[in-house]
């Protein structure tokens, strides 16, 4: 691929990687797409980039994850309001219930997980585990899965694991309470 010298043309194609991508990237891909070969110029680029998005842009913006990759997202509070637009999932339902159930349950060993998910959980392990959502230790012969700072991040949560597991919490019950009042609604009509 020839070296492109036109500032415009690199600033066109980061911008094409990051909305196509749909996943972070890392700085040595955004350099490839960009098509500079240089790490200075397309960090500059970059920078330019994240300014005009935050000023132009009201529900987009550009993040650096604390693995060092770019994502262009929707920021976290407009997710609610648009989910019924978005064509694809971030995952599969199956897998984030897994990473639901870790994010409550953590730190939770590889075994329990097996025991409540069944033993499809270990793909979701591996997809959680190479998108950087959970990491784990080794006790003995056990995994013990937690979720990562990116976890947090790209879903917009912020605060301590424990503030994290109360917020959970409060969701799942306020579900139940609806799903519990909806047949008695019923019942009462009828």
């Amino acid at each position: 691929m020839a070296k492109i010298e036109n500032l415009n043309e690199a600033t066109a194609r980061i911008e094409a990687a990051l909305y196509s991508a749909g996943r972070p990237l890392r700085i040595e891909d955004i350099i490839r797409a960009s098509g500079t070969e240089s790490r200075t110029k397309t960090l500059d680029l970059l920078n330019d980039i994240m300014k005009k998005t935050k000023s132009a842009f009201k529900a987009l913006e550009i993040v650096i994850l604390p693995d060092g990759s770019y994502v262009m997202q929707l920021k976290p509070e407009y997710s609610a309001t648009v989910k019924r637009y978005a064509s694809k999932p971030v995952l599969p339902n199956a897998t984030l219930k897994t990473l639901s159930y870790i994010a409550y349950m953590q730190p939770i060993s590889s075994k329990q997980l097996v025991e409540t998910r069944g033993s499809g959980v270990y793909a979701h392990l591996k997809e959680l585990r190479q998108l950087d959502y959970i990491s784990h230790q080794n006790v003995g012969r056990l995994k013990i899965y937690t979720t990562t700072e990116k976890f947090q991040k790209y879903f917009g949560i912020q605060g301590d694991v424990e503030d994290l597991k109360q917020r959970l919490f409060s969701k799942v019950r306020k579900t139940a309470n609806r799903q519990t009042a909806t047949p008695q609604i019923a019942s009462e009509v009828n």
